[in-house]
């Protein structure tokens, strides 16, 4: 085998590497009640009823969620929403999620959104919310560019709080956006959202 051949062959063995790494640890979302929380073992009973197991990193986030309103939503607050585009250029609310100040800055940006047909999401800081019979309409200011919000009522919205471990309580809703499944299978999270006083996490 002559020296070029050789080459050809680490490459494409290099490439298959990276592409088994990559599929081998691939982001899924669970999303159900806690069942219990062993060290660091999260027992996840599904929306479609299978159970999980979720091994919470040592520094994962816990970020509790709470019912809110528009009236929560002020001058400088940094939100975000998925939403469905406008024919006027607009972006009509499907959910709105308010962070706190410790969450400033997470995702922000405008991009594709899995949650609805054509769907985007925005994560800016919100200008004043201009209220109406329709709802109210939030602009939100982003780097590099901003979006108009349609906010009607009975929109979902929700705030997070920064929480604990003792959140975790059995019977609370949870949402895991991107627990990694390992090679061997199992899950690990360094994130999760657990609702509190009955509220679900998107």
């Amino acid at each position: 085998m002559n020296h070029s051949a050789r080459r050809i062959l680490l490459a494409a063995a290099i490439v298959s590497l990276v592409i088994s790494a990559a599929s081998a640890q691939q982001a899924t979302r669970v999303r159900g009640t806690i069942e219990a929380l062993d060290g660091d073992t999260l027992t996840v009973k599904a929306r479609d009823g299978a159970t999980l197991h979720v091994m919470l990193k040592s520094n994962a986030q816990v970020v509790g969620v709470l019912k809110a309103t528009l009236a929560d939503i002020k001058e400088g607050s940094f939100i975000g929403s998925g939403a469905v585009p406008q024919a006027d250029g607009s972006q009509k609310a499907v959910e709105v999620h308010i962070f706190p100040e410790a969450m400033r800055g997470t995702g922000e940006g405008h991009r594709p959104w899995e949650g609805a047909a054509n769907g985007t999401m925005t994560n800016g800081t919100a200008g004043a919310t201009v209220t109406g019979v329709e709802g109210g309409t939030v602009t939100l200011k982003y780097q590099g560019g901003e979006k108009k919000l349609l906010v009607a009522p009975g929109t979902p919205i929700v705030r997070y709080e920064i929480g604990g471990r003792n959140d975790l309580k059995a019977g609370a809703a949870v949402t895991i956006t991107n627990a990694m499944r390992k090679p061997d299978g199992s899950l690990e999270a360094a994130r999760v959202n657990v609702g509190r006083d009955g509220a679900v996490p998107n």
